[in-house]
Order: C-alpha cells, then sequence, then structure tokens
C-alpha cells in the first residue's frame, strides 16, 4: 500500500485535517492536563463524599450527645451515668465488679 493510495483514503484526510487535529489537542488537554481537568473533578467529587460521610457521622455523634446531655439533667440519671461510666460510689458504699467470661471451657 502505498502513501497516495493512504492519502487519498477519507479517513486520513479528516484524521489530518487541520481543525480535527486542533480539536483533538484540545480534548486530550482538558482532560487529562488542565488544572479543571476530568481526573482532578473525579478526585474532588471522591473527597466530597468522604467529607459528606464524615459530616453524617458527626452529625448522629451530636445527636447522641445532646439526648445524653438532656438525660444528664436529671440528678439520678447523672448519678447513674457516674456510676457506670466512671465507676463512682457514695462513701459509705462498696462496689463489686462482675466481668462475665464469654469463653466456655469443654470439660
Amino acid at each position: 500500500m502505498s502513501f497516495k493510495s493512504i492519502k487519498n483514503k477519507p479517513s486520513f484526510k479528516i484524521a489530518t485535517n487541520i481543525y480535527v487535529i486542533i480539536l483533538t489537542v484540545f480534548v486530550v488537554w482538558m482532560l487529562f492536563f488542565d488544572e479543571n481537568s476530568y481526573l482532578t473533578h473525579r478526585e474532588f467529587n471522591s473527597e466530597i463524599n468522604e467529607l459528606k460521610s464524615w459530616i453524617n457521622y458527626h452529625e448522629k455523634k451530636i445527636k447522641k450527645d445532646k439526648k445524653t446531655i438532656q438525660q444528664l439533667q436529671d440528678s439520678l440519671q447523672l448519678e447513674r451515668y457516674a456510676r457506670e461510666k466512671y465507676l463512682m460510689k457514695k462513701e459509705d458504699e462498696d462496689i463489686y465488679i462482675i466481668e462475665f467470661d464469654t469463653i466456655k471451657s469443654n470439660e
């Protein structure tokens, strides 16, 4: 196949058209090399999704903490919370911590 026969094909004429070449270079530049490229946008979108999940996690945690704070307004609940969470006791009390063994022996 000679160069003249390749040169006369319509696909070669389209591929060597100056406008097609410029458009191709432009599209490649915009997709991969530009500051606002497709790859950069994809990274930003994944970061946005991570931040949204982080925000949702902390919003749930804030709701839980607000509920706990509201419950601790009652003095009995505050005392119960202090006993369970921080192992506090009254002066005339003894505390016994019971731990359950979850491993069963085969005997």
